[in-house]
C-alpha cells in the first residue's frame, strides 16, 4: 500500500467514526421518544419492546438492547428526559430578583405540571412504582434539592427570609412538594386537589417570608 492511500484511510475513520456515533444517537433517541409516547399512553406494564421498536422505526429489538439491557433501563431514561424539561423550566437562582417568589412560582408551576400526562404518568405514577421509591427519591433529589437550596440561599441573602438551616428546609419542601403533587396525581378530583396543594405551598412559603419581620 502506497503512503499515500494509507493516509487517506485514516482521514475518512474518523468522519466514518462520528457518522456512527450520530447514528447511534438518533436511534437511542428515538427509542426514548417513542416509549416516552406509548409509557405515558398505556402505562409501563402494558407496552412491550415490540411496540416501542416499531414506534421508533429502529428495525429489531436487538437496536433497543444494543443501547438499553432491558426495558426498566428504557423506562429510568425516559423518566429522566422528563424530569430535565420539568427542572429546566424552574426559576434559575442567579437570574433572580426576588428568590422566594420565584421560588413559589417554581414550586406552583410543578404542582400545576402534575396533572398533564407525562409528568402524572411517568415521573408521580408510574416512577416510585417501577424504578423503587428508593431511587425514585433519590432521582426528585437530584433534580429539584440543589435549586430549592439555592433559591433559599438566595432568598437570605436579599433579606426576604430569616436565616436558618437551609439544607433542612430544603428537603422539607422538596418533600412536602413532592407528597402535594403525588396526593394531585392519584385524585380522585385532581383540579381540586391541585389547588388544594399549591394553597398549602404557598402558606409554607408565605409563613418562610414572614419570618423576616
Amino acid at each position: 500500500m502506497y503512503k499515500g492511500q494509507s493516509a487517506a484511510k485514516s482521514e475518512k475513520r474518523p468522519v466514518r467514526t462520528a457518522e456512527i456515533a450520530d447514528r447511534a444517537e438518533a436511534t437511542r433517541a428515538a427509542l426514548i421518544a417513542a416509549a416516552r409516547r406509548l409509557f405515558v399512553e398505556k402505562g409501563y406494564h402494558a407496552t412491550g419492546t415490540e411496540e416501542i421498536v416499531a414506534a421508533a422505526g429502529v428495525g429489531t429489538r436487538g437496536a433497543l438492547y444494543h443501547h438499553f439491557p432491558n426495558k426498566l433501563a428504557l423506562f429510568r431514561a425516559v423518566f429522566l428526559a422528563v424530569a430535565e424539561q420539568v427542572h429546566s423550566q424552574a426559576p434559575q437562582p442567579d437570574q433572580t430578583d426576588d428568590a422566594l417568589a420565584d421560588l413559589r412560582k417554581g414550586l406552583r408551576a410543578y404542582l400545576k405540571s402534575s396533572l398533564t400526562g407525562e409528568v402524572q404518568r411517568i415521573l408521580l405514577v408510574d416512577g416510585p412504582a417501577i424504578l423503587g421509591w428508593q431511587q425514585w427519591r433519590e432521582l426528585q433529589v437530584e433534580f429539584g434539592l440543589g435549586s430549592i437550596r439555592a433559591l433559599l440561599a438566595r432568598a437570605v441573602d436579599q433579606g426576604t427570609m430569616t436565616p436558618q438551616p437551609l439544607d433542612v428546609l430544603a428537603h422539607v419542601l422538596l418533600a412536602a412538594t413532592d407528597e402535594a403533587a403525588q396526593f394531585v396525581a392519584n385524585s380522585a378530583d385532581p383540579l381540586r386537589a391541585r389547588d388544594e396543594a399549591i394553597g398549602v405551598i404557598d402558606g409554607l412559603l408565605e409563613a418562610l417570608g414572614r419570618q423576616r419581620s
